[in-house]
């Protein structure tokens, strides 16, 4: 049935001038604003829409990942602009004290977005 759907993925933000500024100015990403919402125009076109929520509660979950080639290279310069990396300890999920995790080929790192949102940035070269 829907095989065929161009299915995109959503999720909220406290605020939407916040968060415009943090995805665009911070992240790069190119933005519309539809129906008082932002739609992230990255994925080879297919959107991503953040809409304001607001008793908002973030994710305790990763709800979007950046695939890059060279993620320590991503990292500099994501600090450079301002984005802190979160630092895990949890038992088979810890990342190094730079935020990195190292898992077989995957490296991942977490951040968040201002409304608390978990983001990620990976190279993945576990295909290869």
């Amino acid at each position: 049935m829907f095989k065929e759907s161009k299915a995109f993925s959503s999720f909220s933000v406290k605020d939407l001038a916040v968060s415009k500024a943090f995805y665009h100015d911070t992240l790069g990403i190119s933005i519309e604003e539809p129906m008082e919402m932002l739609s992230l125009q990255i994925n080879g076109g297919i959107p991503v829409l953040l809409y304001p929520k607001a008793d908002h509660v973030p994710a305790v979950f990763t709800v979007l990942n950046f695939p890059v080639d060279h993620l320590e290279q991503t990292m500099e310069e994501l600090r450079k602009r301002g984005v802190k990396f979160e630092v895990y300890q949890e038992e088979g999920f810890a990342t190094d004290e730079n935020g990195m995790r190292d898992a077989d080929g995957m490296k991942i790192a977490w951040f968040k977005d201002p409304s608390g949102n978990i983001l990620s940035v990976i190279e993945d070269h576990t295909g290869e």
